[in-house]
């Protein structure tokens, strides 16, 4: 055997034979990893600026159908794959977004096949936020010749926030109802109060405390 044969074939042979046996198991094992595909939705996240909120009702999730390597495939996870627009720019108004695999974030060896919707079409207001007076909601079945003289709510008012032109529209906010079946006289509840506009929340939340006051019906209120 030449020298030039000796080189190539016989120096560090034992390191050659490990690296070609391990080339081999590597193209067996890619070679009985079938592609599988799998549907998902996973929600989509908007980067919107602080001062910018939705103001219309929107899907929350994407459909994305994945293509890759079967022993990937199962064992994706919540958060392996995620659809991110980015609205750092926009202004009030209506706009219409694509949504796309570049939008899809997965791991590497997994391909975006289809998602679902394409598009989806938003309208954003100016953030703002207001206090508002709390209207307690009484019911129940009041005991003969009494009524309700008083009710009183603690606190008063909350402070709600969402888009300005939502805000605007609101008179007040409501509790939860408040059964005064059986008070003779006076009686003081734990609540909610809530507004029935969902894209207004209430910031932080507290309970509510309702105390009613009865009378006697014709008795003249002090």
């Amino acid at each position: 055997m030449d020298t030039w044969a000796k080189r190539v074939f016989v120096k560090n042979f034992p390191m050659k034979l490990v690296s070609l046996l391990l080339a081999v198991g590597l193209w067996l094992a890619v070679a009985r990893d079938p592609i599988a595909e799998i549907e998902i939705r996973v929600p989509i996240e908007l980067n919107l600026p602080e001062s910018i909120v939705i103001d219309s009702g929107s899907f929350t999730q994407a459909q994305v159908w994945l293509r890759g390597p079967e022993r990937l495939i199962h064992r994706l996870e919540p958060g392996d794959v995620r659809a991110v627009v980015d609205l750092g720019n926009v202004q009030p108004g209506e706009r219409t977004f694509d949504l796309t695999a570049r939008n899809i974030r997965v791991p590497s060896e997994v391909h975006v096949e289809q998602v679902i919707p394409g598009q989806f079409h938003l309208t954003f207001d100016n953030r703002a936020s207001r206090t508002i007076d709390v209207h307690p909601r009484v019911t129940g079945s009041f005991a003969s010749g009494m009524r309700v003289a008083q009710v009183v709510a603690d606190p008063p008012t909350i402070t709600v926030t969402g888009p300005k032109r939502r805000l605007e529209a609101l008179d007040a906010a409501t509790t939860d109802p408040v059964d005064v079946s059986g008070t003779i006289d006076r009686s003081t509840f734990t609540t909610q109060a809530y507004v029935a506009e969902p894209l207004v929340q209430v910031v932080k939340p507290r309970p509510i405390r309702v105390t009613v006051i009865m009378e006697r019906a014709g008795e003249e209120k002090k």
